[in-house]
């Protein structure tokens, strides 16, 4: 059995959809050495957020942003929770929206995504600032 956990410094990203796929991988030389597992990872913040999606088009990133600024708006009349900026009230709500881990299975040492699957940090702040992820990966040799 193999069982790692790992937290993760993130460089500060701007605003938007990043695809992190490759750092996770590159962060996890271990990987190559389960046949079977599954790797968990967790964002340890409430303005930011993980998700699986396309990652061949850059264009559905520049949707995905798009599609939430007007989900959760900044400056709406209705947001109580403002004194931090206007970004983020509709950063916590984007993140709700789109959670805050993701599941991914291992197999023959590689992560068993789609053709077209990579993993997305979704950051919703103008500026977040450097995130930290806790990843941790279970499974057999």
């Amino acid at each position: 059995m193999i069982c790692v956990q790992k937290r993760l410094r993130l460089p500060a990203l701007r605003r938007g959809f990043h695809l992190i796929t490759d750092l996770l991988a590159a962060e996890l030389p271990e990987l190559a050495q389960v046949r079977a597992g599954t790797l968990h990872v967790f964002i340890q913040h409430t303005s930011a957020s993980l998700s699986i999606n396309e990652n061949a088009d850059p264009t559905v990133r520049r949707d995905f942003e798009e599609f939430f600024n007007r989900t959760a708006p900044e400056n709406a009349p209705y947001f109580q929770h403002t004194q931090e900026g206007p970004d983020d009230m509709p950063a916590h709500l984007k993140a709700a929206l789109l959670g805050s881990s993701v599941t991914i299975p291992v197999t023959g040492g590689e992560l068993a995504l789609g053709t077209w699957q990579g993993v997305y940090l979704g950051e919703h702040r103008n500026h977040g600032g450097r995130r930290w992820l806790v990843l941790t990966l279970l499974g057999v040799a």
